[in-house]
């Protein structure tokens, strides 16, 4: 911040000392002069070959539009992205819209680098994305994201497996409640078959996502306000249940354990495993990588109290030192209107926040490839307490992952896993 307010202050000199005509030129507003276009850096983190395409039309759309505002396309990359944000925010050289996630932007908005959007984007805009959405992005009573792309947790089914067990497939809005999704994989499983395979190589997100079927937080304030883990009987129900499916029931692999959700297809389209709880966007490997004539079903998330899980949006924030944030946000507007939206979520595979590009999307495909199930989804995402918490991710890494993955292997009980979940949140939020 430093480093930009004396680049500015040496503009400010440089400019005085040019004397009063060049001040009139300049005219009033804005730092920069305005003789011409307004230019906007626009970092962006897609990487699928449509994604990549869907984002780059539309800049280029953009700019051919408004010759007053240009925007230069920047590629950034997941895996490196934070440090580059944290190395150009501090050096005060940030791009003016940066594209991230919600789960990662508080950090800097905490520290001050991402605005405000309250007052920039639209009440329409503000209206096709639910609350408990925009929550994610919100530090602090500050919207310093607009939320875009989200990603649900669904069930990939074989089909005909699943007509061959007389199992019917449940409608786009409704799915399974628990107690159905364990009893139809038991009806699945039978010698060389298992019901289901859970791939829980990293299992700390997807049970805490989960775990909110049952209102389960994990995560609770408590002396003072600070953060504190506790787990209850709603924490252990969905730990409970994949491991009575496992080891009691018999009707999940346990090979799959470690397992990502790519890993799992080639057995999956062997017939080993008929049910595949995992990312709705496990769809796009399904299109692309399945046998000819192989038949497979997108089912709706399984239902407990509540079919809700935790919402991780990608978003998009301008960058509180950028000198033409209204501009930024007239892009933002317009790169995620529900035509442009529902384009950008068709090619990540994701589920757009909007609920017109919702049913804008459903219209494109026709429903096909799952893309009913995973619009309807959308409707039960929102804000969780372990996404707040600022030692969320040091608990993750050292205490929940390794305690979650000795559970699921068998080698410790249910308390002996609440008691390390709790004890490592007292080594880090203490």
């Amino acid at each position: 911040m430093l480093r930009t307010r004396f680049r500015r202050l040496a503009a400010a000199t440089a400019v005085a000392v040019v004397g009063l005509g060049a001040l009139t030129a300049c005219g009033g507003g804005d730092d920069e002069a305005t003789s011409g276009p307004v230019k906007l850096r626009f970092l962006s983190l897609a990487w699928q070959k449509e994604s990549l395409q869907v984002n780059k039309d539309l800049v280029a759309k953009w700019n051919a539009e408004h010759p007053d505002i240009q925007v230069e396309y920047v590629q950034g990359d997941w895996n490196s992205v934070h440090d580059q944000l944290l190395t150009s925010f501090e050096g005060g050289d940030a791009a003016d819209i940066v594209h991230y996630e919600a789960s990662s932007i508080g950090e800097f908005s905490k520290q001050g680098y991402l605005a405000d959007l309250s007052g920039l984007v639209s009440d329409d805009l503000k209206g096709q994305i639910d609350k408990g959405v925009w929550d994610t992005a919100t530090f602090d009573g500050k919207v310093t994201g607009v939320p875009f792309l989200l990603e649900s947790q669904v069930v990939i089914a074989n089909k005909k497996l699943l007509d061959a067990a007389g199992v019917a497939v449940p409608p786009a809005t409704s799915g399974w409640t628990w107690d159905e999704f364990q009893a139809n994989a038991q009806k699945l499983t039978k010698p060389g078959q298992y019901g289901a395979a859970w791939a829980l190589k990293s299992p700390t997100n997807r049970v805490l996502n989960l775990s909110l079927n049952y209102d389960g937080k994990f995560f609770y304030d408590g002396d003072g306000g600070r953060p504190e883990v506790k787990v209850g009987d709603a924490e252990k129900e969905v730990p409970k249940r994949i491991h009575d499916m496992l080891y009691t029931a018999k009707s999940a692999s346990p090979e799959a354990l470690g397992m990502s959700g790519a890993d799992t297809l080639p057995g999956f389209f062997g017939g080993k495993y008929a049910l595949l709880p995992g990312s709705v966007s496990l769809r796009q490997q399904m299109v692309e990588q399945a046998p000819a004539g192989f038949e497979w079903v997108t089912l709706p998330p399984v239902k407990g109290l509540s079919a809700k899980q935790a919402a991780n949006p990608q978003t998009l924030s301008i960058s509180e030192d950028s000198k033409h944030k209204k501009q930024a946000a007239q892009f933002l507007e317009y790169f995620l209107n529900p035509t442009n939206m529902a384009a950008l979520a068709k090619g990540d595979w994701l589920v757009p926040t909007g609920k017109q590009a919702n049913e804008e999307l459903v219209k494109l495909t026709a429903g096909k490839q799952g893309w009913d199930v995973a619009a309807a989804s959308a409707a039960d995402l929102t804000v969780a307490p372990f996404q707040q918490a600022d030692g969320y991710p040091e608990w993750k890494t050292k205490y929940a992952t390794p305690a979650l993955q000795q559970y699921f292997a068998n080698k410790i009980t249910l308390d002996q896993l609440s008691t390390q979940l709790v004890d490592g949140g007292k080594q880090v939020l203490r």
